[in-house]
């Protein structure tokens, strides 16, 4: 799938270049899609099939980002859920901050 590629493509170090038929296609509907930054080179005129001969990815598109953190695994968050309190812990705070500015212990 191309959402495979996509997550190698983040743990990788960019630019990235593929040669074969496969990942190219690959490549190119992420680059469709809006979720990467890719250059193909022309098809080779010797080539029966009109497939590019590389792909080069250069970036992840903040949409692509996006679309990564929407497949995040729950032991490994995307990077603004992790840094965000759940919403009880924030009204514990709250509630015992105001208890102690009244002088409660």
């Amino acid at each position: 799938m191309a959402i495979d590629l996509l997550k190698q493509l983040a743990s990788s170090s960019l630019p990235a270049t593929f040669r074969t038929a496969e990942e190219i296609d690959k490549i190119k509907l992420l680059r469709a899609a809006g979720l990467v930054i890719a250059l193909t080179s022309p098809p080779n005129a010797s080539s029966p099939s009109g497939i590019p001969d590389t792909a080069q990815v250069l970036a992840i598109t903040q949409k692509g980002r996006e679309e990564l953190g929407k497949f995040s695994l729950p032991e490994n968050p995307s990077p603004d859920q992790s840094a965000r309190a759940p919403w009880w812990m924030a009204k514990l705070h709250a509630s015992i901050s105001t208890h102690r500015a009244r002088g409660w212990r």
